[in-house]
């Protein structure tokens, strides 16, 4: 007993001193942030709109923190290998992923889809939302939402809806207004939401659920007609386009988010340093002149708004998921 007290009277104030030194030597470390290059991993392939937004934060990210941020697109299995790439990174914040809305469907959508949206990730920010759009083909009667469900109500079975593929955000939220008001109508899966959109513009399937910026020149030249978005309020690019609450359809609210997240673990300093300088990024006139003609709206919420985002987004759409009896091997 004697020797460990004299060991510890020995070393307590080289222990105390290393203690005392932990939070300075995190902080030292979250300045030096970034250490080298860090890569944007986008789990889909170049060209969408997650893809797009993640290439203008990361001009922005190289010239506010000075070192290169370079994209890697991971395509494959919905999002869920570029997803499980960033969730077993080291968590250094020098892998960062660009998530959509897939991150949050596919715990549900997928038996195993190789990551846990709560254990594997730190939430950075939501950096903004882009909405669907209720598009019809222009050979579709009905003017207004009211006027489609009543349609549909009248000829059940007879109207087909395109979708961008099971479990996307254009699919989840074709099934959510489906089942909420009780309609009878096909849903047409298709690879990806250009094709879908392009079946809409040709009448094959003439009703769409689809992203603003997939559809908003269309819409403009009058080769689509929009009924609603899906957004709580209206795009500063369409003003003359009702929410799906103005239109008499409250409860269906549908955005699509582009989240930037950590591997769990990373430091809190990261974590924050990022968040900043993308709330900052996100404000800039000459961003959101950009994000609003393509539809998005910039959000930037916090770390810790954004978790709460996710749980909230996790439960919703697995709702959907099992409600309409959706299932990926």
């Amino acid at each position: 007993m004697n020797m460990i007290r004299d060991s510890l009277r020995k070393y307590a104030p080289a222990l105390l001193a290393w203690a005392i030194g932990l939070p300075c030597a995190s902080t030292s470390f979250a300045q030096t942030y970034p250490a080298r290059p860090v890569r944007i991993v986008v789990p889909f392939a170049p060209g969408g709109p997650t893809d797009a937004l993640a290439r203008l934060l990361a001009q922005q990210l190289a010239e506010r923190l000075g070192k290169t941020f370079i994209i890697d697109n991971r395509p494959g299995a919905g999002g869920n290998i570029g997803i499980g790439i960033v969730a077993k990174a080291t968590p250094d914040g020098h892998t960062i992923l660009m998530a959509s809305s897939s991150f949050v469907v596919n715990p549900s959508l997928y038996a195993a889809p190789g990551y846990d949206p709560f254990k594997d990730f730190a939430p950075v920010t939501n950096a903004g939302n882009s909405p669907s759009m209720l598009i019809v083909h222009p050979s579709v009667p009905a003017k207004t939402v009211r006027e489609l469900i009543a349609l549909i109500k009248a000829n059940p079975g007879k109207y087909s809806s395109a979708t961008p593929g099971i479990g996307t955000t254009g699919h989840l939220t074709n099934e959510l207004f489906r089942m909420s008001l009780g309609l009878d109508f096909v849903s047409v899966p298709f690879n990806g939401a250009a094709p879908a959109i392009a079946s809409t513009l040709q009448g094959q399937t003439p009703i769409t659920f689809t992203a603003g910026p997939l559809a908003i020149e269309h819409i403009k030249t009058g080769g689509l007609r929009a009924l609603a978005v899906t957004s709580r309020r209206r795009l500063s690019v369409l003003p003359g386009i009702p929410t799906l609450a103005e239109a008499g359809v409250p409860d269906l609210v549908s955005e699509l988010m582009h989240g930037v997240l950590l591997p769990a673990g990373t430091a809190k300093e990261i974590v924050q340093i990022l968040y900043r300088e993308i709330a900052r990024i996100v404000a800039l006139p000459e961003i959101k002149r950009p994000f609003a003609a393509l539809g998005y709206e910039p959000l930037a919420n916090n770390p810790a708004e954004f978790a709460a985002q996710l749980r909230v987004e996790v439960e919703k759409w697995g709702k959907v998921v099992r409600g309409a009896k959706l299932k990926v091997d």
